[in-house]
């Protein structure tokens, strides 16, 4: 054994090459003596180490008390990933963790070649890492034999439901052994991962880290709040004001990510797009492109969110508001793994501020609320960081020295630190002005600077109203052409139901009557007078307003009212009961005595009923051909002749 309890010697050596001088939680848990063999199901935050967990937990039960695996023939263990990227992840993590014991691992990945992975799996291999897709064809055909697995590994078992695997992952727990041993881990547990663990798994232990409950401490959270339309400005700013070794920027749709790829890279970002549209070595050049710094942004949809681990990733920006607290959780995840400290920040639009605190609040994520860096931020921190570079610390050798004495010869101090600045800014892109600096912030100021700039209005009365369809909408162009005046000078519209009152700033009404001239008309029919303030709301409490006539307390009845639903409607009465209601205000007999105008030929009784056994004198109407009167005979209508049959011969 290691310094690391309940650790393989082999894997042991292996952590301690790569630096590991702790265990995380999770991967402490899940090295308990009671789940040596046991199925369990895991559920730790993103960037946890779970990878290494289960690369730990699945040695006892390949290595079965040996040091090294013997010669590779059928596969001991499958490891089954949601995502391309995973998957590489994956098998590049189990190679380091399994250098020492000679294991040989294989991959089966969707866009790949498949028949370069079907010569790997003939070679054979201890351990096969794929995605769910790619596994399946390899069952069914054959070139991938799973009689031997003594262990299945769902990592990211939930993101595999997502996204529509749970057949392929069916089809691969049932083709597998039943006595294996089956590892699901997961950052969330939903109800549909509960329900494939007990269906697969035997008596399975469930394993959830404390830090699971609580929020990521090493990743920061910021909401900033912007307009809607200045978001792509916003991190813009974000990117200048964080200058992170790199950043990843997250994107709802893949024409988003193209659009911002570009509109970044003509801005001076070295930046690489990453989405489902690529293809496989487009992808992996991209990744490899931010791990080598050759690019320091990357724009991405959520094919990004799992399975990348980038390392110096100090950023993640939410371009486009999660629409799940999963997905808020893994794409956020990418940063602070490991112990490193991470930003994750979230473009809020105003309009989605109510619904971007409810996902924080379900994803018990409590992040600082604050405007996007302005450009004076900015400029400030480019100054900071320029006066605390280590460069301008660091001693002189002897040929610096000497080279920067004959360069404060040629020229002065201030001329040698300007051009330094300049090279220092030069790659730099310049920050954005953003447009609005917050929403309660700028609908106060909005609204103090209408109070003041109406100071001592002036009321007009026009000659029209809700009778005349009065409305703000043509009003108020209609009061810029005749003032020659904008709309800023105009306060508040009064409709009442023949006359509407209108306030202007102090500064324009004397240039409105003047426009107006002597006559104070506008459009030749409005009638305008200058009145000493807003008249007092009627005693009715604003019911002329609404365009109905009153004659007292009592609304006389208007047809057009009534229309749109304002007047009371007349009641509605049955037929019967508007006999009724004639018949008491009638002074004529009752209908039995009252004598009956003759119909026609046909018999009626005194009480207006048909009388009982009379005949009606109803004429039927013939049929065609049939004489009135007569039964239908032969001689009434000619009759058609039938066209002889032809025989066949």
């Amino acid at each position: 054994m290691t310094e690391f309890d309940g650790v393989a010697m082999a894997l042991g050596q292996a952590l301690t090459k790569r630096g590991y001088t702790v265990l995380t939680p999770v991967q402490t848990a899940i090295l308990a003596p009671e789940l040596r063999d046991a199925d369990v199901l895991v559920s730790a935050q993103t960037g946890s180490g779970k990878t290494v967990a289960f690369g730990l937990a699945l040695a006892p039960t390949l290595l079965a008390g040996a040091e090294r695996f013997e010669r590779a023939r059928e596969p001991l263990a499958l490891v089954v990933a949601p995502t391309r990227e995973l998957a590489l992840q994956v098998k590049r993590e189990l190679d380091w963790l399994y250098e020492m014991t000679g294991a040989v691992s294989a991959s089966c990945i969707g866009g790949m070649d498949m028949g370069g992975e079907r010569r790997a799996l003939n070679k054979g291999a201890h351990i096969v890492v794929g995605t769910p897709g790619r596994l399946r064809d390899h069952i069914e055909r054959g070139s991938l034999n799973v009689s031997s697995l003594r262990a299945v590994v769902l990592d990211e078992a939930d993101e595999m439901l997502d996204l529509g695997f749970r057949e392929d992952l069916e089809f691969i727990l049932d083709s597998a052994p039943a006595d294996r041993r089956t590892l699901m881990f997961s950052a969330t547990v939903p109800r549909s991962i509960a329900t494939l663990a007990k269906r697969y798994q035997r008596n399975a232990v469930r394993v959830a880290t404390t830090e699971e409950q609580k929020q990521h401490l090493d990743i920061e959270y910021r909401a900033l709040a912007v307009a809607p339309n200045d978001r792509e400005n916003a991190i813009i700013n974000l990117l200048r004001y964080y200058d992170a070794k790199s950043a990843l920027v997250f994107c709802a749709t893949r024409a988003t990510v193209n659009h911002m790829t570009s509109r970044f890279a003509n801005r001076g970002f070295a930046v690489v797009a990453l989405s489902g549209e690529l293809s496989q070595n487009e992808r992996t050049h991209a990744l490899q492109a931010m791990r080598d710094g050759r690019a320091k942004v990357c724009i991405a949809t959520d094919v990004a969110a799992r399975g990348i681990d980038l390392p110096d990733l100090e950023l993640v920006i939410h371009a486009d508001i999660p629409k799940t607290r999963e997905t808020l959780l893994h794409r956020s995840g990418r940063t602070g793994r490991a112990g490193r400290k991470g930003v994750c920040a979230l473009i809020v639009p105003h309009n989605l501020r109510y619904r971007t605190e409810r996902l924080l609040d379900s994803a018990n994520v409590e992040a600082t609320w604050a405007k996007a860096p302005s450009a004076d931020e900015i400029l400030a921190r480019d100054r900071e960081r320029i006066l605390t570079d280590p460069v301008l610390s660091e001693p002189l050798n002897d040929e610096e020295q000497a080279f920067a004495t004959e360069l404060l010869s040629r020229y002065s101090a201030e001329q040698i630190a300007g051009a330094f600045l300049r090279q220092q800014m030069a790659g730099m892109s310049a920050p954005e002005e953003l447009l609005d600096t917050g929403p309660s912030d700028r609908s106060a100021e909005r609204k103090e600077s209408r109070r003041d700039a109406f100071k001592g209005g002036v009321w007009f009365s026009l000659s029209v109203g809700h009778k005349q369809n009065a409305e703000p909408r043509w009003l108020l162009p209609m009061l810029c052409r005749a003032g020659h005046m904008t709309k800023r000078e105009i306060g508040a519209i009064r409709i009442f139901n023949t006359e509407t009152f209108v306030e202007l700033s102090a500064d324009s009404a004397e240039r409105f009557v003047e426009e107006l001239g002597s006559d104070m008309t506008m459009e030749k029919t409005i009638r305008v007078a200058r009145v000493d303030g807003l008249p007092d709301m009627p005693a009715d409490g604003g019911r002329e307003q609404r365009g109905k006539t009153y004659q007292g307390d009592k609304p006389a009845w208007n047809p057009q009212a009534a229309a749109r639903g304002d007047a009371p409607k007349k009641k509605k009465f049955s037929r019967r009961e508007d006999a009724r209601a004639d018949a008491m205000n009638d002074d004529r007999p009752p209908p039995a005595d009252r004598p009956q105008k003759p119909r026609g030929d046909k018999p009626w009784d005194g009480a207006g009923k048909k009388a009982k056994g009379k005949t009606s004198y109803k004429v039927k109407k013939p049929h065609r051909g049939q004489a009135p009167g007569g039964p239908k005979s032969a001689g009434d209508a000619p009759l058609k002749r039938k066209k002889p049959k032809k025989h066949a011969d």
